[in-house]
């Protein structure tokens, strides 16, 4: 299937590792040109060799993600895609509870995740409007579905809401808005992840592993490769009947039923 992204330019966050930078690397595969970001510049510079071009920028910041935007339709001649993939990793630690948890523990992360991605999608929705295409990727999480963290619940949630807020009011200028929600996933941070967990339960680093499996109804965890081929599709043409939704990337919930 040609899902039609010869020649489109994207922005990615959270470009330099995890699912950021594989979804980067599934959209150049499709010959899509690359604006990666991320705020450690010495090691995106590393991850876009051959895939894209590196743009550091800090999304906490407003002032560092309008200029890295201009700065990536200056260079690239305009935008078509926006992916937000910058966040503070989730799992491998035991969430805090209500009495532990404080201010700050979630101030961090609806500051990185959630005001990060209305930065970008707020500095990029203007010129996606004006040419009446465009795409925007929300990556969150699948705690907004189940409790157990507190602060992960929120954070992902209220991605969830932000999109459809944006789906609503971008789509009838050609802009759809989806968000997908990934379990764990198999990532570069996954052995030392699954050690730690091991180490601290007493068990082997396979039987920690199957534990994090057990509840995913495929029978294993999903790698960010497989992440970033849905997220691709979602940012093609062909997505068009998708807007303002959330589609798990988990690999499937036991049990659980989402209509």
């Amino acid at each position: 299937m040609d899902l039609g992204l010869t020649g489109k330019r994207a922005i990615v966050t959270g470009a330099s590792r995890g699912i950021g930078l594989a979804v980067a690397q599934a959209l150049a595969a499709e010959g899509v040109q690359v604006a990666m970001v991320a705020r450690g510049a010495d090691e995106l510079r590393v991850a876009a060799e051959g895939v894209g071009t590196a743009f550091p920028a800090d999304t906490t910041d407003d002032a560092s993600v309008r200029t890295m935007v201009a700065d990536v339709i200056g260079a690239f001649g305009g935008i078509d895609i926006l992916i937000n993939a910058a966040a503070r990793p989730a799992g491998g630690t035991t969430p805090p509870t209500l009495a532990e948890i404080s201010d700050d523990d979630v101030r961090i992360e609806v500051e990185t995740k959630v005001l990060g991605y209305l930065r970008t999608a707020r500095a990029v929705a203007p010129h996606l409007v004006e040419q009446g295409w465009g795409r925007i990727v929300n990556v969150s999480g699948l705690n907004a579905r189940h409790s157990g963290s507190i602060a992960g619940s929120m954070r992902n949630v209220a991605v969830a809401a932000l999109t459809k807020n944006l789906g609503d009011e971008l789509g009838p200028h050609g802009v759809n808005v989806t968000v997908v929600h990934p379990g764990i996933t198999v990532t570069e941070r996954t052995p030392g992840m699954l050690e730690r967990r091991a180490a601290a339960d007493g068990i082997t680093v396979d039987e920690a592993e199957a534990r994090f499996a057990a509840p995913v109804s495929i029978g294993r965890l999903v790698t960010a490769a497989e992440v970033a081929d849905v997220v691709v599709f979602l940012c093609s043409p062909r997505s068009v009947a998708i807007n303002g939704d959330a589609l798990a990337v988990g690999g499937g919930t036991r049990g659980a039923i989402h209509y």
